[in-house]
């Protein structure tokens, strides 16, 4: 069964590499009508200035700078529009809310603030142990726990390499509680001709998770539009 669109989404940032996954992820999401409470760990907003130049204030964030970064390998006339998922409406964008990570006051803090799921993109291997242990040490880990205990859906999206013995253990334990460990891991197989490609493949698979329809990119089998 597919949630309904009017139920927010939860997305959280952390401070693992790859910081343009969780912007893509947030712009489709936005642009496909759907709401989303985001919150962002400190080291985010370090990885956040070192691989996209974004200067992101965690007390007085400007949301609209986030979802208006590009990455660095793309000229501002090189901008891109996201990509709509299939059958969203086209002329009301979702509303995004920011949560301040020690916030526990927050609505994503309680199992009673029902949603359709949370993404923790990307998710760093502390974040990762937080979550399999359930320490709640910050808004965070308090929300995804928060899944757990609800049996909602959590993804999380790890990109650590190589993964040490610790890191598996922490994956595999929380796969055995009910998160979904999707680790940012591009496929080559759906006609890739740019980084761009690469980055919605990833996005795609989260919102494969959420049971969100998107075209971000050709699957498997299907075959190439001729233009």
């Amino acid at each position: 069964m597919t949630d309904s669109p009017t139920k927010p989404l939860v997305v959280a940032v952390t401070g693992a590499s790859g910081a343009i996954y969780a912007v893509r992820l947030l712009q489709v999401l936005r642009q496909g009508g759907r709401d989303v409470h985001l919150t962002v760990s400190p080291s985010a907003v370090l990885v956040m200035q070192q691989e996209l130049g974004l200067a992101f204030d965690i007390d007085r964030p400007r949301l609209d700078a986030l979802l208006d970064t590009q990455p660095p390998w793309r000229t501002k006339e090189g901008a891109r529009t996201p990509a709509q998922p299939s059958g969203a409406p086209t002329s009301s964008p979702g509303r995004l809310v920011y949560h301040h990570y020690t916030d526990y006051m927050t609505p994503i803090a309680s199992g009673s603030f029902l949603t359709a799921g949370m993404v923790v993109c990307p998710c760093s291997g502390s974040t990762l142990s937080g979550i399999a242990h359930g320490a709640s040490n910050n808004l965070i880990q308090r929300a995804a726990d928060v899944h757990l205990k609800e049996r909602r859906r959590l993804v999380l999206v790890p990109r650590e390499t190589p993964l040490s013995i610790v890191q598996l253990e922490n994956m595999r334990r929380a796969c055995e509680v009910g998160a979904v460990v999707l680790p940012a891991a591009p496929g080559w197989y759906h006609g890739v001709q740019s980084l761009d490609d690469l980055v919605d493949f990833v996005v795609a698979r989260i919102l494969d998770q959420l049971d969100i329809e998107h075209a971000l990119m050709r699957r498997w089998g299907e075959k190439k539009e001729v233009t």
